[in-house]
């Protein structure tokens, strides 16, 4: 399975403004979004499953990716497109002999190296590029700087992640980076299908 696209969304069901997160993302879907991550963490299974299945339904009808944060059982569960693996995850091997061959994996990296060890992986996301609150844990932002050396390392399509907006589009892009991972420049806009429409035209994609 290929990457096909240069927009992922990465949900995250706080940030909705009170809206269903099911309604955010069907508008961002009907924007041109067709890969999205959910990235619901502190879910028991249960609800988590009935969310992904709900989200699976969603994305098949506008034929887009669902990717599935480090659950590989719900992943599998519920037939989506792949999974999503943080740096304590899973390694890349052992998640590819679960999933098989036909199936996304992404990974989560914070340098040069973490890019180099994800090896086997169809993606990488790579950040924070700017500073952003949910990114302050893994310390200052990288920078486009540290984006074109990840980005010159790595073997596969790279995401720039943390605070990426419309306007910081094309200075992600002059990095190397194949595209952009977003979360509250969606999940948070009071229009989620523009706030979509405004970074795919950035990336001067259509998805």
């Amino acid at each position: 399975m290929s990457v096909d696209f240069h927009l992922y969304l990465i949900t995250d069901r706080r940030q909705t403004g009170g809206r269903a997160l099911t309604d955010v993302v069907e508008a961002a879907l009907r924007g041109g979004v067709r890969a999205v991550q959910l990235r619901e963490k502190d879910l028991p299974g249960r609800a988590l499953y009935v969310l992904a299945r709900d989200l699976r339904d969603l994305t098949a009808r506008f034929n887009a990716r669902l990717i599935v944060n480090e659950r590989i059982d719900v992943a599998l569960a519920v037939e989506a497109d792949g999974v999503h693996l943080g740096q304590g995850s899973f390694p890349v091997a052992e998640a590819r002999k679960l999933l098989g061959p036909g199936r996304l994996i992404g990974v989560s990296t914070h340098s040069a190296r973490e890019v180099q060890e994800a090896r086997g992986a169809d993606f990488v996301v790579f950040g924070p590029v700017y500073f952003t609150p949910s990114k302050a844990r893994y310390g200052d932002p990288q920078g486009p700087a540290r984006l074109r050396e990840a980005s010159s390392e790595s073997s596969c399509p790279v995401f720039a992640i943390g605070a990426v907006t419309a306007q910081r589009v094309p200075e992600v892009r002059a990095a190397g980076a194949h595209g952009v991972a977003v979360i509250s420049a969606i999940i948070g806009a009071r229009d989620p299908e523009a706030a979509t429409r405004r970074i795919l035209s950035a990336l001067g994609r259509d998805r």
